[in-house]
C-alpha cells in the first residue's frame, strides 16, 4: 500500500478540504491511503471520517514566522519517525514551501506541490508568500494544478499536470422535491434567494457581494442571500449588513453538511472573488442546474453550464445586481453532465499519477 501524506492547513469543510475527501472516498484504498499533516492544533470537521477510513491525523505547528524554527525540528523529528512517506503532497500554494522544504531536507523522493489559486491573500504574511512563491520550483518535484490559470501562477514556466477538482457529482444533481424540503426547513416560500458558499474572507469579496444584493433588493424587494460558511471577515460584514438595513433579508449558516441540499434552495449563485483556482464550489452549484454569476476573476475553465455569466469587478454594484435579476424566472431541471469534474473521471488521474511516481522511485 502507498501512503500519501497530504499537508493541508486543517481538515475543516471548505473547497479544498471537501475536494481532497471526495478523492479520499473514492479513490481504491486498498491501494493509496491517504494521511494529513494538519498546521491548526485542533481536531477538524472532516478528522473522523479520515480516521474512519483508515488515515491519519498529524498536527504540525503553525506556520506562523515566529514559528519556524520550531516548526522544522518537528518537521524534521517527524519525517524520522515516519520512514514511510515516500510521497509528500501539499496542497498550501506557496506556503507549501515550507512542508516540502522539510521533507527535501528528510529524503522524501517526491514531494508534490499543488495549486489551487491565481494570486495570494493579502495579510501579514504576504512578503513571505510572494518569496515562497518563487522558491516553491526548488524543493517540489512533482507539479499538479486545478486549472491552467493557478498552475501558471504558483509554477511560472515549469510543467505541471492538471487533476480538476471533482465532486461526487449525484449529490447535487437538481431535485425540486428537496428543494421545497429545504425551503421549507429554511422559512422560504415565493423568495428570490441569492447563494453563495465561500469562507468569510478577503478572497471571496463578501464585502461588494453585500452591496450587489442591497441593489438587487431595489429590483427584487421579494429577495433572500444565504450565506454558507464563516470566516474572519463575518464581523465586519455583519456590521456592513446592519449598516444597509438589511439584516432581515440576510442568513448566516455557518460551516454545514447539508450544502448540496442547500444549492437545490437557493436560485442564483453569485461569486464576485478577488482571485481563485477553479472553485470546488462553482462546480457543485452547476451540477445543481443553478445559474453562476462569477466575477472575471474566476478561471473560465470553471464554466460547463450554459447558465454562468462572468462579469468585471470593474462594473458597479448595481450593473452585477441587474444581470443577477436576469436570473429571477429561471426554470430549474434535472441535468447530467459527463465532463473532466466528475469524481469518476478525475479520481483515475491521481491514482495514476501516485502509481506512476512511485513506481519511478521503486525502481530507483
Amino acid at each position: 500500500m502507498i501512503r500519501v501524506l497530504q499537508c493541508v492547513n486543517d481538515m475543516h469543510r471548505a473547497g479544498l478540504e471537501t475536494m481532497l475527501m471526495n478523492y479520499y472516498r473514492n479513490i481504491d484504498r486498498t491501494r493509496i491511503q491517504f494521511d494529513f499533516l494538519t498546521h491548526r492544533p485542533n481536531q477538524s470537521d472532516y478528522d473522523d471520517e479520515i480516521l474512519s477510513l483508515g488515515g491519519k491525523v498529524y498536527y504540525a505547528p503553525r506556520l506562523y514566522p515566529q514559528n519556524y524554527p520550531a516548526y522544522f525540528k518537528w518537521m524534521a523529528d517527524f519525517f524520522k519517525e515516519h520512514p514511510e512517506y515516500k510521497i509528500v503532497h501539499s496542497h498550501i500554494d506557496s506556503m507549501s514551501y515550507l512542508p516540502l522544504l522539510a521533507a527535501k531536507k528528510a529524503g522524501v523522493p517526491v514531494r508534490i506541490a499543488h495549486s489551487h489559486n491565481t494570486a495570494i491573500d493579502k495579510d501579514f504574511k504576504y512578503p513571505l508568500k510572494q518569496y515562497f512563491r518563487f522558491k516553491i520550483n526548488s524543493v517540489c518535484n512533482e507539479r499538479l494544478a486545478c486549472g491552467q490559470e493557478a498552475g501558471k501562477f504558483l509554477f511560472g514556466k515549469k510543467d505541471f499536470k492538471v487533476i480538476p477538482n471533482a465532486i461526487d457529482a449525484e449529490k447535487f444533481y437538481f431535485n425540486e422535491e428537496i428543494r421545497y424540503k429545504k425551503r421549507a426547513e429554511l422559512g422560504i416560500t415565493d423568495e428570490f434567494v441569492i447563494g453563495h458558499v465561500g469562507r468569510i474572507s478577503y478572497q471571496k469579496n463578501h464585502k461588494f457581494l453585500i452591496e450587489i444584493f442591497n441593489e438587487l433588493l431595489r429590483i427584487e424587494s421579494n429577495s433572500i442571500l444565504l450565506l454558507v460558511g464563516v470566516g474572519e471577515k463575518e464581523e465586519e460584514v455583519r456590521k456592513q449588513i446592519l449598516k444597509f438595513g438589511i439584516d432581515e433579508k440576510v442568513r448566516f449558516l455557518g460551516n454545514r453538511s447539508d450544502v448540496n441540499e442547500l444549492y437545490q434552495a437557493m436560485d442564483v449563485f453569485v461569486m464576485p472573488s478577488f482571485f481563485e483556482g477553479i472553485p470546488v464550489v462553482g462546480v457543485e452549484a452547476q451540477f445543481a442546474d443553478l445559474p453562476c454569476v462569477f466575477s472575471n476573476k474566476v478561471p473560465k475553465e470553471v464554466a460547463f453550464s450554459k447558465r454562468c455569466k462572468f462579469i468585471s469587478l470593474k462594473n458597479n454594484a448595481s450593473n452585477w445586481a441587474k444581470e443577477v435579476a436576469c436570473f429571477s424566472d429561471i426554470k430549474r431541471m434535472l441535468i447530467s453532465y459527463n465532463n473532466e469534474y466528475m469524481i469518476d473521471n478525475s479520481v483515475k488521474l491521481l491514482f495514476d499519477n501516485y502509481c506512476d511516481v512511485y513506481s519511478r522511485i521503486s525502481k530507483g
